[in-house]
Parts: C-alpha cells; structure tokens; sequence
C-alpha cells in the first residue's frame, strides 16, 4: 500500500509544503474523500484513515485530515492495475 495525503495533489501548496505533482495537474484543495473516490473509481483497493494527519499541513481542520491508502501491488508483487505501476 502507499499512502496518499490531499495535500500532495493540492495546487495551493508548494513543494515545500508538500505537493508532490506538477502544479499542471494538481488540483484546488482536494479531500481524502474525493482521492478514495477517485481511485475506487478506475478499480483500485483503497483504505481511507479519516484522522491521520499529513505532518507538514499547518491547518487542522476537519477538510484537511485523512490520508487514503492505496494497493498498487499484490502480495505476490504483481501489479494490482497495469496501467498504474507506481
């Protein structure tokens, strides 16, 4: 599983304070809701931890909290999705 927290795809943040994608493609204050829906969407097995805390986010209001875990690879280390390596 990897973990991901809204504020890696957040476009209001900087790199400094987390994001991790080009500004290109992130998006505007994204809830860990929305990332599970997204990923359960094209097929993906997701966990959503409502009340982790990404350790960089200075703000602790209830929109930023959560971080949604996602299985790229099976315990055999096949790929979940193959159109989704990493």
């Amino acid at each position: 599983f990897i973990c991901i927290y809204p504020a890696y795809l957040n476009n209001k943040k900087t790199i400094a304070e987390g994001r991790r994608i080009p500004m290109s493609k992130a998006v505007e204050n994204p809830t860990a809701t929305e990332i599970q829906d997204v990923c359960s969407a094209v097929g993906l097995n997701v966990f959503l931890e409502k009340n982790k805390m990404y350790s960089r986010e200075w703000n602790r209001d209830v929109q930023y909290r959560g971080r949604v875990r996602v299985q790229l690879k099976q315990e055999d280390g096949s790929l979940c999705l193959v159109q989704f390596p990493s």
